[in-house]
């Protein structure tokens, strides 16, 4: 089945179990080499070397009687768009697909069977060819003496039961429906869509290169979305009329990528512009793109068209990121010299700009996190109601109490503007859901939903040893070098340094934000090296892969609720800032998260706390 040439192949080989028995060792060998130095560009380690030769051992004695012997094995598989992420083996046995990983070890940890997961969901999620087929994900720990077990969705199976597990697999269809057998050349070749990050969005969109055609968008309504917003920038200009439309979303639900969109599609026949107050966000996109033009700071837009000069902005369509971050009135006259609210003042700028306009404003839920946020999505009604121009507002459903500003046949209200579903988290629903009762201290119903959050491959643990954390993560990502995990804590908490994390004024201003996101897991300023530290501020707006989330002292759980005694001047809710701050570090990985709860006294209660709301341990 090796018919295509070499560099063109998804995988290091691929046939049937009867032509894996007849393949000369050398030969096999010598693909899967070939393979790895086309992907990795360098000669594999002898450590790796060894692994392979063991899995063709083991393989092939418990493969010499198989009674399905036209089977397929896909060894070292590569997920596209996924960077090098490879699965050692991709068995299609009729009609069920089983994923294998072999690790040279006697016991399998929690990151090889977490690592096997994320493979087995991604199957399911983004392969068009594995989605209607059950898939069983398979960890192998090559030196087991224990006997299998089943742990979850996960099978550990002890190398010399490969043979009895492949024949009682023998007449056992399909659950549900009979369907037919996998065609394997149709598995490789088919399309694989994972979802992107802000930042890979980011650069497909600049590169004027379509956007993954993913399926959880679609049932999103992200598409609706995108098509409802061209449709209000087609009557804005032909009615000459200024629209404000409000769009709210749970943390991930793709806000940002629906705004960088929108710009890049309306900017092709009139002038847009995507602005932002999150400055981690514009420092890392820029650094990405290698460009300070395709998204800006709303800093500048403040100084450069309202503080120096009342001048009209050359864009038409303004789309405000992270517009929960719109500074109230004393803030912005604090920091710009500015009389109003930053709502008031966007609106101000855009209608001075010719004939029409369209302003976006994309709002994270329970996302305040700075001094002078607090004022919420009332401050835009604030700002109509001081504008000069008629304003048509689109908004969600629940929004529409909040316009008292505007007459009803103004107001305009759709769905489709109140994000709910996550897209950053492979299909983890719940952890929205799971986060809002932790804090708002309902444990009992966290602890209910958390279950339903494991099953859709989402992990999250617990631990009061950072070591364990860290071991973790390069444990699990080892070999998947566009993977990024990294520490982040809150700004407040004054414990962290004493434990390894060093969320200091001092060190969190040393931090390179665009290294820390984008460079290899090699670079020191890499979030990969677990030294440098993101908070809330560097974190709300953009994600990694897998959090370790230092938990601090300056939230600590008191007589059954949430407690802090930070303070902050100009701060009239000190503990709902916190609280939206840890919404915010809970909410930043894209395949789980571990919180660090460190061995202190004061902190025992969190701890129990947090147990109490279902997070397991993270015991190896």
């Amino acid at each position: 089945m090796n018919q295509l040439p070499l560099q063109m192949l998804p995988y290091g080989w691929m046939g049937t179990i009867a032509q894996f028995l007849d393949t000369i060792e050398a030969d096999w060998l010598a693909a899967i080499e070939t393979n790895y130095q086309q992907l990795y560009r360098q000669r594999s380690t002898a450590t790796q070397q060894q692994a392979w030769q063991d899995l063709l051992q083991i393989l092939r004695s418990q493969m010499s009687d198989s009674r399905e012997a036209n089977w397929t094995l896909i060894f070292e598989y590569e997920l596209p768009r996924e960077g090098g992420r490879r699965p050692d083996l991709v068995l299609l046995a009729g009609d069920r697909i089983l994923v294998f990983e072999f690790k040279q070890k006697s016991t399998a940890s929690s990151a090889d069977l977490d690592q096997v997961a994320a493979y087995a969901r991604d199957l399911n999620q983004y392969h068009s060819q594995s989605a209607d087929y059950p898939i069983q994900a398979i960890v192998v720990p090559t030196r087991r003496q224990k006997p299998s077990e089943q742990r979850g969705e996960i099978l550990i199976l002890n190398p010399n039961e490969i043979a009895e597990f492949l024949k009682n697999l023998d007449g056992k269809g399909a659950i549900g429906s009979p369907r037919s057998d996998i065609d394997p050349q149709a598995w490789v070749q088919a399309n694989y869509e994972p979802l992107p990050t802000i930042v890979q969005a980011a650069k497909l969109i600049f590169e004027q290169e379509p956007l993954p055609n993913i399926k959880r968008a679609h049932s999103a309504r992200i598409p609706d979305l995108i098509a409802y917003l061209n449709g209000v920038v087609d009557r804005a200009q032909a009615n000459q009329e200024r629209h404000l439309v409000l769009m709210t979303g749970v943390p991930g639900a793709g806000k940002t990528l629906v705004g960088l969109q929108f710009v890049y599609q309306t900017s092709i026949d009139q002038k847009a512009v995507f602005l932002s107050g999150n400055a981690p966000l514009i420092t890392v996109l820029q650094y990405a793109l290698k460009s300070r033009v395709f998204v800006q700071s709303i800093r500048n837009f403040y100084l450069d068209h309202e503080a120096r000069k009342q001048k009209a902005p050359r864009e038409q369509i303004i789309v405000f990121d992270e517009a929960q971050r719109a500074w109230d009135a004393d803030r912005m006259a604090e920091k710009y010299g500015i009389t109003s609210a930053a709502a008031g003042a966007v609106l101000r700028i855009a209608e001075r700009t010719p004939d029409w306009c369209v302003v976006l404003g994309l709002i994270g839920e329970g996302q305040e996190i700075h001094v002078g946020e607090e004022e919420g999505i009332e401050q835009w009604n604030s700002a109509l109601e001081a504008a000069t121009s008629p304003w048509q507002v689109h908004c969600a459903p629940q929004q529409t109490d909040y316009f008292t500003a505007v007459t009803t046949e103004r107001l305009h209200t759709d769905d489709l503007f109140n994000l709910t579903t996550s897209l950053r988290t492979h299909l983890a629903q719940d952890l929205q859901t799971w986060v809002a009762q932790l804090l708002t201290g309902d444990l009992t119903a966290a602890a209910a939903t958390l279950p339903r959050l494991d099953a859709t491959g989402y992990n999250a643990y617990l631990t009061r040893d950072l070591a364990v954390a860290k071991a973790y993560c390069r444990d699990r990502y080892a070999a998947q070098p566009d993977k990024r995990y990294g520490l982040l804590a809150s700004s407040r908490a004054r414990n962290l340094p004493n434990h390894g994390i060093a969320n200091d004024y001092l060190s969190t201003q040393r931090l390179k934000v665009g290294q820390w996101y984008i460079d290899p897991p090699d670079s020191p300023l890499s979030c990969c090296a677990l030294d440098s530290v993101a908070t809330e501020f560097a974190c709300q707006g953009l994600e990694v892969d897998f959090a370790i989330v230092g938990w601090g002292d300056d939230l600590l759980w008191r007589e059954g609720q949430w407690r802090t005694s930070s303070r902050q001047k100009n701060v009239r809710d000190p503990l709902r800032l916190r609280l939206n701050s840890y919404r915010v570090l809970l909410t930043r990985g894209r395949d789980g998260f571990v919180v660090f709860v460190p061995p202190e006294a004061k902190l025992d209660a969190v701890f129990e706390g947090l147990r109490s709301s279902g997070l397991p341990l993270l015991t190896d």
